[in-house]
């Protein structure tokens, strides 16, 4: 008979149900120790078999009534040798194979996660409380931990240099907008794999998570499309040219392509018009408009198209978070002069969608005091506020006045003092 048929032969007892329980005690001990012999294993609820067992390991009678067994590990390692001339650690390697050695693998673990958290805050962007704070909380929940496990750790690495690459104001991709780049590229830049950052991979959701700290949302990614869009594009990513659209009223055009023709007669039947980030970048617009009003809702344009028609001033509809074609298109009209009045809901996002919006165009808010939002607050019902508070620097009393109420107040609700504005005089 061969060597590992007689190990297998003389083993067999270890394979009854007398044993099962208690070796796999023993291995859980031992795996959570390093292999350590010291103190015992117990069984709660002991069968007939497992009771006898214990009888032989340890030379003490167990009455049957016990509820509980204990074993001392090194009086089951002195059994094992006394009647195989094997310990512990080896017949639980035959029987099962190797043992786990857990606190040398979280020891690596542990060094891994710091090696990994300490070149992501060697980035030019750990100076920035929205990169801490993300890092922070990857580390804390056990994103990280989970990465490690995985073998996965590089991603974090990979995340950070997507984020590094994510365009600024004044950058530009050959064929595209300042301060917009295709994901493909991004991820080719960041990666040298064009589908790194194709939905629900890994690094997608790393480089989202931090996006989404970045615009003050906390850690939170949307599950629905449009919602991740809108996070790729609020950083100057786009995954398509043609998705990414704007929805204007009144807005004209100066110059002679297709598209602003298209815009002017759209002005002048006062027609709402959606243009895309494709036709912004291929076929460049001005707008004609030197003053143009920003809402947050299609209800408010519109209405605005059926009261005002083309007798209104020039209005541009957010649909939410401001896609890149909306930025690109209200960036290159406060270029060329035009003063933005900009305005959205009273609520969380609303404050940061127009904070954003006067940090990076210049933009005057509209109708966003806290005056505006008591005085609507009073005109109805309202739902209560959701998800972080932010500032409102512009008026510091409407996020005060937020916070006490705990309610938000949709712009709809101010529809006839925003059309009234809207009416050309």
């Amino acid at each position: 008979m061969s060597t590992e048929g007689r190990e297998h032969g003389e083993h067999d007892e270890l394979r009854g149900e007398g044993w099962t329980r208690l070796l796999a005690a023993a291995r859980r001990r031992l795996e959570r120790t390093g292999g350590v012999l010291d103190g015992a294993i117990g069984l709660t609820g002991p069968s007939e078999p497992e009771r006898r067992t214990v009888i032989g390991i340890t030379g003490r009678y167990r009455p049957e009534a016990a509820k509980r067994l204990a074993v001392p590990l090194r009086d089951l390692d002195g059994y094992l040798h006394d009647r195989y001339g094997t310990g512990l650690l080896t017949a639980l390697g035959r029987l099962h194979g190797p043992l786990r050695d857990r606190p040398a693998e979280r020891a690596g673990e542990d060094a891994c996660r710091e090696q990994a958290l300490t070149s992501a805050r060697s980035s030019r962007l750990a100076g920035q409380g929205w990169f801490a704070a993300w890092l922070e909380r990857i580390a804390a929940d056990g994103t990280l931990t989970r990465l490690v496990r995985r073998g996965d750790a590089p991603l974090l690495d990979a995340a950070v240099r997507v984020l590094e690459r994510l365009p600024g104001d004044r950058e530009r991709l050959p064929g595209h907008p300042v301060g917009v780049v295709p994901l493909p590229v991004l991820a080719e830049w960041a990666t040298g794999d064009t589908k790194a950052l194709v939905p629900g991979t890994p690094l997608e959701q790393l480089v989202l998570r931090a996006l989404a700290q970045r615009g003050g949302g906390g850690s939170v990614v949307p599950r629905e499309r449009a919602g991740r869009r809108a996070l790729w594009e609020s950083a100057g990513a786009v995954a398509d040219d043609l998705a990414s659209q704007v929805l204007v009223l009144n807005i004209g055009a100066e110059g002679d392509t297709v598209v602003c023709d298209w815009l002017r007669d759209a002005a002048d039947f006062g027609i709402p018009f959606r243009l895309t980030l494709h036709q912004l970048a291929t076929d460049p617009v001005v707008p004609a408009a030197r003053t143009i009003f920003v809402c947050e809702n299609p209800a408010i344009l519109r209405a605005a198209a059926g009261e005002l028609q083309d007798t209104g001033a020039a209005l541009v509809c957010t649909e939410g978070v401001p896609s890149a074609a909306c930025h690109k298109l209200l960036g290159d009209a406060v270029r060329a002069g035009a003063r933005l009045h900009w305005r959205a809901d009273f609520d969380w996002a609303g404050l940061r969608i127009t904070a954003g919006a006067v940090a990076r165009h210049g933009a005057r808010p509209w109708r966003m005091t806290a005056a505006d939002y008591t005085a609507a607050l009073g005109r109805g019902e309202s739902t209560p506020l959701a998800g972080p508070p932010t500032a409102s620097p512009w008026d510091p009393g409407l996020a005060r006045a937020m916070e006490e109420s705990g309610s938000t107040v949709m712009e709809e609700r101010l529809l006839p003092a925003l059309l009234s504005d809207l009416t050309r005089t």
